[in-house]
């Protein structure tokens, strides 16, 4: 308390200019019509100026909790859609809806950790089997395939990217449905490549390549990306096409894990079936 009377006594005639200069801009804004006007104008605008910059920065500070709500809102969504039910034909069902049973579960997922510069690289994210993730479930971005998931516990799983050279995704070209297995290189993580296509296909730059049918993981139609180039090797009459990925993994944030609740029936009639057709 001492040292500010010893400053503020040091520094008298400073503020007693400064408090004159203020009671006579206040004597001059009340006293002139014209001058008042434009007090009251400039502080109008200094105030929605601040006002709108305060604003900015509780939306930017929003924004989390915003996505993670939006990233919710559209695992429900995908969840409800008409592509996450399987058409039943001639079903003895009569209770409830007897054309469609449900088929994939979304659940939405924030990446806490990912690497792309590896041979085999993994994601990390928040969800684990407290909120009923397994093994072996796919999972996707707003923008296309992701990968799968490989270990999980109570509150975290790690998926296996498709930028690793263990994962192998059955995937088609839209326009046609020609298909076959897609897997990385190892070495620019924006580009796979599709293989075994027959030559007979007519290829264009642009291409989509989707998920196919033959994946008990992944729903059918799941972007991946697009043909960049493709060139046949001599002594196969199939192309190998080099697919740019419609992924950019290296701003993933929110993704989707999705549970196929079909899929343990169907491989189990499958692995039941080639085991009696074995030679």
């Amino acid at each position: 308390m001492r040292n500010l009377a010893v400053f503020i006594a040091k520094n008298y005639f400073f503020f007693l200019f400064l408090f004159l200069e203020t009671f006579c801009i206040y004597l001059i804004v009340q006293n002139n019509r014209f001058q008042r006007a434009s007090f009251i104008n400039s502080s109008n605008q200094v105030s929605a100026t601040v006002l709108s910059t305060s604003a900015n920065i509780q939306q930017y500070f929003y924004l989390k909790s915003e996505n993670e709500r939006l990233a919710k809102e559209n695992a429900d969504l995908h969840s409800h859609d008409q592509l996450a039910f399987s058409i039943l034909i001639n079903d003895t069902y009569t209770s409830g809806d007897t054309t469609y049973r449900k088929k994939y579960v979304y659940t939405s997922a924030k990446v806490v950790n990912n690497s792309t510069n590896l041979r085999n690289n993994f994601i990390t994210l928040d969800k684990g089997s407290k909120q009923g993730i397994k093994k072996n479930m796919a999972v996707i971005s707003s923008s296309g395939v992701v990968g799968h998931t490989q270990n999980v516990s109570e509150n975290f799983c790690t998926v296996m990217s498709l930028l690793n050279s263990k994962t192998t995704i059955s995937a088609k070209l839209k326009k046609d449905g020609s298909f076959g297995p897609l897997n990385w290189d190892g070495e620019n993580f924006a580009y796979a490549s599709l293989n075994d296509i027959p030559t007979h296909v007519k290829l264009l730059k642009g291409d989509s390549v989707v998920t196919s049918q033959n994946s008990t993981m992944f729903p059918e139609n799941i972007m991946i990306g697009t043909v960049d180039s493709y060139y046949m090797e001599s002594s196969k009459p199939f192309y190998t096409v080099k697919v740019l990925l419609s992924t950019d993994f290296k701003k993933l944030t929110h993704v989707y894990i999705i549970e196929n609740k079909l899929r343990e029936e169907q491989e189990a009639l499958e692995i039941k079936t080639e085991a009696e057709n074995k030679d």
